[in-house]
């Protein structure tokens, strides 16, 4: 059984070598000269073409052999943003980690593969033993939806630049690309407006008072309400009401046509219809074709109704809903509405 595994290992590392080695322009010519003057000194036995022929070539083969060390216990960890939108730019990056205890990696290339990306090129001098370096850039997608990244590898031309030795690519994952996300009108900014009225009764940062109590350590002195604190003889602190918003349910109306730009601008301002409400404090609930996202508030939901955006697809069969779906459970639940036609 051994006998056979060893030969199809072999044969598996030759087809998808761990690093592969290309000769540079320079690699090229001192190849060639290197075959010239060898055949030059079979032809005329003259030994100082044999001593000059040797020496270039081991110039080539200690060539091959720093890169080797220089490559060698290299190792390579994507930064990626939290939240990525279509159409701006978003800050990536790679760590790039030396595991050697003793040696030093140097003149050290990232390179960002693949077609989702533009092919970059970063140049790391140096790395110590031990060491790591961040290197950044920014790439825009300019499409929502899941992105399988370029994918990074770790070149080098270290000694003297007559070969690219490069590993295998690496960190081809996958990222999700929110909708884009704009100002919303000052049509619906106004339609908006009114939920500025509707009482939230929960602490904020807003102007009309939810409470009174005892003044604690770090509070700001300003929210003293000095009329209480005279009466009690002690210090309150006024707590103010969130300027509250009325939780909304955000519907997203129609199928829409895969592809089209109508679809793309619908989800858009969906997106920044929900970023808006849940910036000012309120509750969105999404519903859709397909998806059903809770009543939800704070960062982690609108990334959940933006990541739903992200990833909806008007090809995929929709699920007909039952008398015990969540989405027809929600539909009891008075929440003003605010609609959007996918098309």
């Amino acid at each position: 059984m051994r006998f056979w595994r060893w030969p199809r290992n072999v044969v598996y590392s030759l087809l998808r070598p761990r690093r592969t080695i290309w000769p540079t322009r320079d690699g090229w010519w001192s190849l060639l000269v290197v075959i010239g003057l060898g055949v030059a000194a079979i032809n005329t036995g003259n030994n100082l073409l044999y001593l000059l022929d040797s020496l270039l070539f081991g110039i080539i083969v200690m060539s091959g052999i720093l890169s080797e060390m220089v490559m060698r216990g290299l190792w390579v960890q994507s930064v990626e943003p939290e939240e990525i939108y279509a159409g701006q730019p978003a800050p990536f990056g790679a760590v790039v980690l030396n595991q050697k205890r003793w040696l030093t990696s140097y003149s050290v290339t990232v390179e960002t593969l693949g077609p989702e990306a533009r092919p970059r090129v970063l140049y790391v001098p140096r790395i110590g033993p031990g060491g790591e370096r961040i290197v950044t850039w920014e790439e825009t997608l300019p499409v929502r939806g899941r992105h399988r990244l370029a994918g990074i590898r770790i070149t080098t031309r270290f000694p003297f630049g007559l070969f690219v030795k490069a590993g295998r690519p690496q960190l081809r994952s996958e990222v999700v690309v929110f909708p884009a996300v704009h100002a919303i009108s000052r049509e619906l900014l106004r339609q908006l407006g009114a939920m500025g009225h509707a009482p939230a009764r929960r602490r904020g940062g807003g102007s009309d008072l939810y409470n009174l109590r005892g003044y604690r350590s770090g509070d700001d002195p300003r929210l003293i309400h000095w009329r209480s604190s005279a009466k009690t003889e002690s210090l309150t602190v006024r707590e103010l009401e969130a300027e509250t918003t009325e939780d909304t349910r955000l519907i997203l109306l129609g199928t829409g046509t895969p592809g089209s730009p109508a679809l793309e601008a619908a989800l858009s301002e969906a997106a920044s219809i929900a970023t808006h409400l849940i910036r000012a404090g309120a509750g969105v609930e999404l519903v859709g074709p397909g998806f059903f996202v809770r009543l939800g508030r704070g960062r982690p939901h609108l990334v959940r109704v933006l990541t739903a955006l992200a990833v909806y697809d008007p090809a995929v069969p929709v699920r007909e809903s039952t008398g015990s779906d969540e989405r027809d459970a929600a539909s009891f639940v008075p929440l003003r509405q605010v609609r959007v036609r996918l098309g």
